[in-house]
């Protein structure tokens, strides 16, 4: 019988803990190679990466806020149809709200008329002058080629060109 109690504490002998060490090496070396290091990151580079990132989903953020402000926010003119009413077979009474944040502006407003069919059949535009009043209501007479079935405000504008201008 051996004394197992004399091997369990035996060192290997220096010899093969050189190879040993020298095979664990070139594993290493292997794996650094196939697969581009050790894949830690240092502590300090690791904060660097993170701040960084943060850095970057906050002006993203700010960006997407910004890009929704402009298109979403409060707008320099706006415009409400408010009803109409079918003169005849070419003519449309229309009445719109026109609310802007410079009252003392003059704001021009395309307004138009729609067949049964859904095609536009008549277009005006419509000079808002300058009042003390934010929100104004404007009624005008639009003209159709065809009997028309419907009204509706197309856009306005704070560009208002020369040859509407009331002066």
């Amino acid at each position: 019988m051996t004394d197992s109690s004399s091997r369990a504490g035996a060192e290997p002998d220096p010899a093969t803990q050189a190879e040993i060490a020298e095979a664990e090496r070139r594993r290493a070396t292997r794996r650094a190679e196939r697969y581009g290091g050790s894949g830690r990151i240092e502590p300090g580079r690791r904060r660097a990466i993170a701040a960084g990132l943060g850095v970057l989903v906050v002006a993203a953020g700010v960006g997407v806020g910004f890009l929704g402000y402009q298109k979403f926010g409060p707008k320099d003119v706006e415009a409400e149809q408010l009803g109409y009413v079918v003169v005849d077979d070419s003519t449309l009474d229309l009445r719109i709200k026109v609310t802007r944040a410079d009252p003392a502006q003059p704001v021009v407003c395309i307004v138009r008329v729609m067949s049964r069919d859904g095609e536009e059949t008549g277009r005006r535009e419509v000079l808002v002058t300058p009042s003390v009043h934010g929100t104004v209501e404007v009624a005008t007479v639009i003209r159709s080629s065809e009997r028309p079935a419907s009204g509706s405000v197309y856009a306005c504008s704070t560009t208002v060109p020369g040859y509407l201008r009331a002066d």
